[in-house]
């Protein structure tokens, strides 16, 4: 399988004719293959804005903590979040990560809903646990669990794991 990527004339070297046009799309096996000052986006703590169709069918964006394997995205969610029903009634979402010093360095990811695996699941549960950990780290870096569940409630988990459809990228660091 691979990915198209779109990707978009920036300003970085001045003002042009065609700028923010889409110049060159190529095509890459996963996420990975990306150019390196993409990747940075998606390995660095950037927060995404993942974008879902609500109830009313009007787009909801959330800031969300970014994880992704080969060519899946994975959205890690409270069980009890509206996104999660969102997200099952209509199965696309797209996120949008951007360079925190830079707004004119992005990146943005259609995908698809392949897969969700519940934190109680006793086969895969464990990887929805261990993978909210990995976030905890990368974004706060904090050690050990989880600790921001809601207290008085039993927050149970869900993964996502959405396939990569396309992706869009602009500009450099």
């Amino acid at each position: 399988m691979s990915i198209t990527v779109s990707q978009f004339r920036d300003v970085a070297d001045g003002t042009k004719e065609g700028q923010f046009e889409i110049g060159d799309r190529a095509k890459v096996r996963g996420l990975k293959d990306l150019d390196p000052v993409y990747r940075e986006l998606l390995d660095g703590p950037v927060t995404a804005v993942v974008a879902v169709t609500g109830a009313r069918g009007r787009p909801n964006l959330t800031p969300v903590w970014f994880d992704y394997e080969d060519d899946k995205v994975l959205l890690n969610l409270a069980s009890h979040r509206k996104k999660v029903t969102w997200l099952r009634a209509a199965p696309q979402a797209s996120f949008l990560l951007m360079n925190p010093q830079n707004a004119y360095h992005w990146l943005s990811i259609k995908a698809t809903v392949v897969r969700e695996i519940s934190e109680d699941d006793p086969a895969d549960g464990g990887r929805v646990t261990a993978q909210l950990d990995r976030m905890w780290t990368k974004y706060s870096g904090g050690q050990g669990s989880y600790p921001l569940r809601e207290p008085g409630r039993d927050e149970r988990r869900i993964l996502f794991e959405l396939r990569v459809d396309s992706v869009a990228t602009f500009g450099r660091p």
